[in-house]
């Protein structure tokens, strides 16, 4: 199947790193975008920080709030947009940033906290392993994962969507949360400024026969991270961007 993998790796509880497992970490950069986020910032890294990955770099887009001087007292690299630009435009810096450091390994995690870092371990082993270039987490891969139903609707279009415009066939197309090593960071474009990035990425992958998996991730849904976060019927906005970017290419 051109040299594409598609494994569904089965969920596993991670536990706390041992000190002889943080060397493993090293060359692992943990890219955070951040657009106000001063609410939850700061534990989020800390949470980072908690499980081993000491290279985080938060890309701040744009923020009106304290979510910069939060974020330099955690002792993280911080690079800031003068205005803001956009999810996808945040990740192409701090993506860019990483692989200048000789990442071997960049994962991509929300600053909303809907992220469990215990889950950076399961994206990065496929890598490690030498099973694909890129894992993508999957809620719908993981029960745990509590998607608000309309929001499970959509994503489910999303499925539909990506299979039949980009011939992809994966559980949870949508996904922000994954991890590449540093080949397929270099090889992958992101033009798209804001959440028509993870499509984007994904349609890059297939394109250019980048191996891949999905692995299953919990995102906890909150009060905050759903009224913080993108509308429901941002999908529609999302899906006209690709539809337009396919048109011209």
């Amino acid at each position: 199947m051109k040299n594409r993998v598609q494994e569904r790796i089965q969920n596993s509880r991670v536990s706390e790193p041992k000190a002889s497992e943080l060397e493993n970490f090293k060359d692992v950069c943990v890219v955070i975008p951040a657009f106000n986020e001063e609410r939850m910032i700061g534990a989020v890294i800390d949470d980072v920080h908690a499980q081993g990955y000491d290279n985080v770099v938060v890309v701040d887009d744009g923020s009106e709030d304290a979510t910069v001087r939060i974020a330099l007292e955690k002792g993280v690299v911080v690079l800031q947009h003068p205005i803001n630009r956009g999810q996808g435009a945040a990740l192409k810096t701090g993506t860019a940033y990483a692989l200048g450091q000789n990442a071997g390994i960049i994962v991509h995690f929300d600053a909303d906290g809907q992220m469990q870092p215990r889950d950076i371990q399961k994206l990065v082993e496929p890598i490690r392993k030498g099973r694909a270039q890129v894992s993508f987490g999957s809620r719908f891969m993981n029960k745990q994962s509590n998607i608000p139903p309309l929001r499970r609707l959509l994503l489910r279009g999303g499925r539909i969507f990506m299979r039949v415009m980009y011939g992809v066939t994966m559980t949870d197309p949508q996904s922000g949360f994954r991890a590449m090593d540093a080949h397929a960071a270099q090889t992958i474009a992101i033009t798209q400024r804001g959440m028509a990035h993870c499509s984007e990425i994904i349609d890059e992958v297939h394109r250019k026969n980048i191996s891949f998996c999905e692995v299953p991730v919990v995102i906890k849904y909150t009060t905050y991270s759903v009224t913080h976060g993108q509308d429901n019927f941002a999908a529609f906005r999302i899906a006209a961007k690709l539809l337009w970017r396919r048109m011209i290419r």
